[in-house]
């Protein structure tokens, strides 16, 4: 039976474990395992074969992130989790500029998954023998026409309300990992001769053949810090406080089981797509085309399978868009009930209760990613970007769990994980230091990067959204006041549940 949140919010507690759990997996699965550990090779030369030890690594401060956020959570159960977290335990600003600069960077992100979803259908129809279809799909505009369609067809998903959602990412995810644990077992099957058996049958080409360079610590810290975002997701089952059923107990354990059957997964099918292919090939090839897992397991695999696995990365891709887009709708959503944003986009559809302008306006900018990675030619600074925010978010995440206690003690008292001070304080401070080392390095690297332009620098494109959300947070903060609104007293509880 569906669980009216509020009058005020329109929302309704529909979304339980699974579907919650769901959420996050389907957040974070997709680019982050079957691109983003393959083209590393390019984005962070000299990481070579380091790449399961930098991933292995990465996962200690998504660990820890994830315990703030589900320590937050538990008392905290709104929609737009980590504005609500930040706004009430540091400060308005501080929630609206970190919470937006995370919406910027994950709808940027949605539409780079999008623009990613089409070499995937690519090596599908290669893997069927269609080389001229399969030409076709690497066309700008048809590439960028069938991104669109995918993501504005998933909007009209998360439109259609909470039922919708869960009868489409559910399922979905069940045939994502039922695929992907076919990857695992023909990574393990196979070994580099295999490999490179198959490139010599299919191009009459041997595998490149250059010596490992000593690998820096400056490189692996880079990578972890790329491979971290691959983590990114669970936040996403926060976002969706407002709708959880039981929300006290389902989100913290939520945002536990995304991580822990998401960690596995990664690790295991990274290191059986490593086990088959070189990374001196990786390393080379990368420079020329984007590439995924799977299609480099059709070197080895008949064309059945091969078809089979590249299906499944193109559904845990496809499963990122409808979890991802209700994550980024709900901060939006957060802003207009605190009046930081338009009221307009706090507006509940009266059939679907959702918020269906939020969802609009977020998928406008995620449109703009799509162009955005096909103009800039390089999907990663998309991903850079997102780094960079979710990087400062999640900082401020800790911080925000250290300051709760002494901000607003009324709260405080609803910590059901990590309530002591003696667990609270020493994962906060852990996930500082290891987080705030992360944003050095991925600053310094991005910084130190040779581009074209200024704007494929991601830090500054991310200061100039951070600018961009100053203003917008001190123009409505100041007609609020001029309304005679108590910020101080708006912002010490929590929103309408």
């Amino acid at each position: 039976m569906t669980q009216p949140s509020s009058d005020a919010t329109g929302l309704t507690r529909e979304l339980g474990l699974l579907g919650l759990a769901a959420t996050g997996i389907c957040s974070m699965l997709g680019a982050g395992i079957n691109v983003v550990p393959i083209m590393i090779q390019r984005n962070v030369p000299g990481i070579q074969d380091g790449v399961l030890a930098a991933y292995a690594f990465g996962a200690i401060p998504a660990v820890m992130a994830a315990l703030v956020y589900a320590a937050l959570s538990s008392a905290m159960p709104r929609a737009g989790g980590s504005y609500v977290f930040a706004s009430r335990s540091l400060g308005p600003y501080w929630g609206f500029a970190a919470s937006f600069s995370q919406w910027f960077g994950l709808c940027i992100v949605i539409g780079v998954v999008s623009y990613l979803v089409v070499p995937f259908i690519r090596d599908v129809v290669g893997a069927l023998g269609l080389a001229g279809f399969a030409d076709l799909l690497d066309n700008g505009a048809v590439r960028v026409s069938i991104a669109l369609a995918f993501l504005w067809g998933f909007v009209a998903v998360n439109l259609r309300g909470l039922k919708a959602y869960e009868r489409t990412v559910v399922p979905l995810m069940f045939i994502m990992f039922a695929l992907g644990v076919i990857v695992i077992f023909a990574g393990f099957s196979f070994d580099h001769a295999d490999f490179a058996a198959g490139l010599m049958a299919r191009e009459g080409i041997v595998v490149p053949e250059f010596a490992a360079r000593p690998l820096t610590a400056s490189t692996f810290l880079a990578a972890s810090a790329v491979l971290f975002s691959s983590f990114v997701g669970f936040d996403a089952i926060a976002q969706a406080g407002g709708e959880a059923k039981n929300p006290h107990r389902a989100l913290p354990l939520a945002i536990g089981l995304a991580v822990l059957i998401v960690g596995t997964f990664y690790l295991l099918f990274t290191a059986a797509v490593y086990h088959t292919v070189p990374w001196q090939f990786l390393a080379q090839r990368s420079l020329e085309q984007d590439l995924t897992a799977p299609g480099l397991l059709g070197y080895v695999l008949p064309a059945g399978w091969t078809v089979a696995i590249v299906l499944g990365a193109a559904i845990a891709l496809l499963n990122d868009l409808p979890a991802m887009l209700l994550s980024v709708s709900r901060l939006v959503f957060a802003w207009g009930e605190d009046r930081i944003f338009p009221a307009a986009v706090a507006r509940v559809h009266p059939t679907w209760h959702t918020p269906h302008v939020a969802l609009i306006v977020s998928a406008l900018l995620a449109s703009v990613g799509i162009f955005g990675s096909h103009f800039a030619g390089d999907f990663f600074l998309g991903i850079d970007i997102m780094v960079t925010a979710m990087l400062v978010n999640f900082l401020l995440m800790c911080i925000s769990l250290i300051a709760l206690p002494r901000r607003n003690p009324a709260i405080a008292k609803e910590l059901r994980v990590l309530g002591g001070s003696r667990s609270r304080t020493p994962v906060a401070l852990g996930g500082l230091l290891l987080l705030g080392l992360f944003l050095y390095v991925h600053v310094s690297k991005d910084l130190s990067a040779d581009v074209e332009s200024w704007y494929y620098h991601s830090t500054y494109v991310y200061l100039l959204v951070m600018a961009v959300a100053s203003a917008i947070y001190f123009f409505n903060m100041s007609a609020q006041r001029r309304r005679g609104v108590d910020v101080r007293a708006l912002f010490s509880k929590l929103p309408p549940e």
